[in-house]
C-alpha cells in the first residue's frame, strides 16, 4: 500500500520496523502521496429481464432490492388471443378426429367389400389415401396446438442469472410488448468504479492498494483495472473489494487513491508519546536522552506495522529511542 518505511538502523546494522527497545537512526522515506475521490458501488454484470411475448402483466413477483436466482419465475405476463387460438385448435382437432374415425371405418369396409368383388382396388386406394390424410392433418394442428401452448409457457418472465434486482419499470396489469423490459438485475459481483481525473492517469498503477471509507469503516481494495479510453476528462478505473457493503447500488464511497510519492519521516506510533495535547518522542543527544516536541502526522502503515508520520520536530540523522 505505501513503499518502504524508513530506514532504522542500531548498532551500525539495519532492523525491521518494529524492533525492539534501543535507538534507531532516522532517515526519509517514501510515501505516498494520495488523493480523495468517490467511488461507486456497481454490479459487475447488469441483465436485462424481457418479456418474451407481448400481453398484460398478470402476475408481477419483484420489487427493488429482491434477490434472484437465474431461472425463477418473476412476473407472468398474459396474453387472452392465445388461449382462444388454442381452443379452435381443439375444436379443429375434434372434427378431424371423427373424420378419421368416418375414414377408418370407410377403409375397413371397402377391405371386406373388395374381398366378394363388390369394390375396386382403385376405390380402396381412394379412401386409403383419404384416410392417410386426415392422419396426417391431424398431425399438423396439434404440432400447431403444441407452438401455441409454448407460446403462452413463454409468458413466464424468467430471471437471466443470480442476483439482485435494480429496477423494475413495469407495473401490475400493465400492457408489455414483446421484448419490453421487466427487471433489470445486478449480478456477479460488485466493485467500486472511480471516475480519476485525467491529470493522475500515469500515476495509477494495476494491483495498487487502496484505501477506502464507506459507512465508517476502513476497508482495503486493489486497482483491478484501467480504462484505456479518457471520458470527459477522467480516468475510469476498477477496484476490487472485499466485504464492500452492496445494500445500495450506486452508493459513493470515499477512496483514497495513491497518485505519486513524497519523502518524510516516520517514526513507529508506539515511539510517540502525548501528555498535555503535546507529542513528545525521545531523542539521544550526546549520550543522553532528550524529550523533543514533535507534530504529528497521519498514520502510515507499512506491511501491517503501524507507524506515524512525523511533520516537524524530527530530521533525517536524529537518533529516536524506543521503548
Amino acid at each position: 500500500m505505501i513503499g518502504r518505511l524508513i530506514a532504522l538502523l542500531l548498532a551500525g546494522a539495519c532492523l525491521p520496523f518494529a524492533a525492539d527497545a534501543g535507538t534507531l537512526t532516522l532517515q526519509p522515506t517514501a510515501i505516498p502521496e494520495l488523493k480523495a475521490v468517490y467511488g461507486q458501488v456497481e454490479a459487475r454484470d447488469s441483465v436485462l429481464a424481457r418479456s418474451r411475448i407481448g400481453g398484460t402483466m398478470v402476475d408481477l413477483r419483484i420489487t427493488e432490492g429482491d434477490t434472484v436466482k437465474a431461472g425463477d419465475v418473476i412476473a407472468v405476463v398474459k396474453d387472452d388471443k392465445i388461449d382462444f387460438q388454442i381452443k379452435a385448435v381443439d375444436a379443429q382437432l375434434l372434427g378431424l378426429q371423427a373424420s378419421l374415425k368416418n375414414a377408418v371405418a370407410e377403409l375397413e369396409r371397402a377391405e371386406r367389400l373388395i374381398k366378394s368383388g363388390a369394390a375396386t382396388a382403385q376405390r380402396l386406394d381412394q379412401i386409403r389415401t383419404e384416410t392417410d390424410v386426415i392422419r396426417n392433418q391431424i398431425a399438423a394442428t396439434e404440432a400447431q396446438r403444441s407452438v401455441l401452448v409454448e407460446q403462452a409457457n413463454e409468458g413466464d418472465v424468467l430471471a437471466p442469472g443470480d442476483g439482485r434486482v435494480l429496477k423494475v419499470p413495469v407495473t401490475q396489469d400493465a400492457v408489455v410488448m414483446p421484448g419490453e423490459v421487466v427487471a433489470n438485475i445486478g449480478g456477479g459481483g460488485f466493485y467500486l468504479r472511480l471516475a480519476i481525473p485525467e491529470r493522475h492517469a500515469m500515476a495509477l498503477r494495476q494491483g495498487a492498494q487502496i484505501r477506502i471509507s464507506a459507512a465508517g469503516e476502513a476497508l482495503s481494495g486493489t486497482l483491478a483495472k484501467i480504462y484505456p479510453q479518457i471520458e470527459n476528462g477522467r480516468v475510469i478505473a476498477d477496484v476490487e473489494v472485499e466485504k464492500l457493503n452492496t445494500e445500495f447500488v450506486n452508493a459513493r464511497v470515499l477512496v483514497e487513491l495513491p497518485i505519486g510519492e513524497r519523502r518524510a519521516i516516520v517514526i513507529p506510533r508506539g515511539a510517540l508519546v502525548t501528555r498535555s495535547g503535546i507529542d513528545f518522542v525521545s531523542i539521544s543527544e550526546n549520550g543522553k536522552t532528550v524529550e523533543r516536541a514533535v507534530i504529528a502526522g497521519q498514520p502510515v502503515d507499512i506491511d501491517g506495522v503501524p507507524g506515524i508520520e512525523i511533520l516537524t520536530g524530527l530530521v533525517a540523522g536524529d537518533i529516536l529511542v524506543t521503548p
